[in-house]
């Protein structure tokens, strides 16, 4: 399984903005930053009770710009959600295999988040090689991914959690890093 296109959504975005909205009114103002800092895409999180009406806003205003994903998805009700808001990808900071199938089935690019050698082989045989590294910062970061390339030679991590401007260059440059995400680029 190719994770419903991931890889080529994520080679497209190398910066990845994982981003929490409070407010309908703040949509704009995150779009116009993002915009000026030459992103195109948005991974907003579901930690507000806005978070799924600002993707569908966002989507609705700024979609044909900018790549909208739903980030912290935990349960199949949310992935239904998702694919009702019409969003461009899913990310959980987890993987788990009772949501495979609605991953899968949801026809929406995806990415499972992985820690532990453990579950990148969980997800391996799920057919899956494409993998969010959360928190990057609490397990190993750039030293981490390094080890995980040997041992795990066809996988490809996208690090978040804990990663700056100046950390995102250094795990870019990782063989097996496509992209990163995180929330620097907000307190611009």
């Amino acid at each position: 399984m190719n994770q419903n296109g991931i890889l080529a959504l994520l080679k497209n975005h190398p910066i990845i903005p994982v981003v929490t909205i409070n407010s309908l009114d703040e949509i704009e103002g995150i779009i116009k930053l993002l915009k000026e800092n030459d992103i195109h895409c948005i991974e907003v999180t579901l930690r507000t009770t806005v978070a799924f009406e600002a993707i569908v806003q966002i989507k609705k205003q700024f979609g044909s710009a900018m790549s909208v994903g739903v980030g912290t998805i935990v349960s199949e009700e949310q992935i239904q959600k998702a694919k009702n808001s019409g969003v461009d990808f899913m990310v959980s900071p987890g993987i788990n295999s009772n949501l495979a199938i609605s991953f899968e089935e949801s026809g929406i690019p995806f990415i499972p988040g992985v820690s532990t050698p453990s579950e990148i082989i969980l997800g391996l045989q799920l057919g899956w090689k494409v993998f969010k590294f959360f928190p990057a910062n609490l397990f190993g970061g750039e030293k981490a991914i390094q080890t995980y390339g040997s041992v795990f030679p066809d996988v490809t991590f996208c690090p978040t959690g804990g990663i700056d401007e100046k950390t995102s260059l250094n795990y870019l440059n990782l063989k097996n890093v496509v992209s990163v995400g995180g929330s620097w680029m907000m307190n611009k």
